[in-house]
């Protein structure tokens, strides 16, 4: 156990029996009151923020999170099949720790997993992906009026909104965090 002098940003803690990043870590002292440190931490299950007081000298549990970047390379029932690119070793990734971002991602994409003691407890895949449109309607002539968007299927199957004068066969750069078309890709 360490104490709250050893914390740094960036550090993972167990709070309330859950995983969460330390994002901000201040040392306050008020006026005439006893010295604490404030805490603003994301949760890894949900993604959320959470803030707590922790007095000074308090122990805290610090976690050893070991982040890998591995190779997607494909799913197998509820677990994605990822290989690590220096051992070549398979690991099986819970397919619900990419969350929305899962039908964004295709086979041979690199994902970052963290793991704990050889649990995987979070991942991320990458922040933009390129992603070829499959099917969309053609564009209305003179609907030019302000931003128009229209519905398009991509090569995973993911259905998105883009501008109207996207069409099929063109590459387009999509976040992954919101699911929002960002720029059309030119090869």
């Amino acid at each position: 156990m360490a104490n709250t002098g050893d914390i740094s940003v960036g550090n993972y803690i167990r709070y309330n029996g859950e995983i969460a990043q330390v994002m901000e870590w201040q040392h306050r002292t008020p006026g005439n009151l006893r010295a604490f440190y404030q805490c603003k931490m994301r949760l890894l299950r949900n993604g959320k923020l959470a803030e707590n007081r922790y007095r000074s000298g308090e122990a805290i549990e610090i976690l050893r999170v070991e982040v890998n970047e591995l190779q997607y390379l494909y799913r197998e029932g509820d677990n994605l099949v990822c290989m690590d690119q220096q051992t070549f070793e398979q690991k099986y990734i819970p397919a619900e720790l990419f969350g929305d971002a899962l039908k964004f991602m295709k086979e041979e994409m690199i994902v970052q997993v963290g793991f704990e003691s050889d649990v995987a407890i979070f991942a991320r895949p990458p922040k933009t992906v390129e992603l070829e449109v499959t099917y969309t309607e053609p564009a209305v002539k003179g609907d030019t009026s302000n931003k128009v968007l229209k519905a398009a299927t991509l090569e995973t199957g993911a259905e998105i909104n883009v501008p109207i004068f996207v069409e099929v066969g063109t590459v387009v750069r999509i976040d992954t965090e919101t699911g929002d078309y960002m720029d059309r890709v030119k090869k």
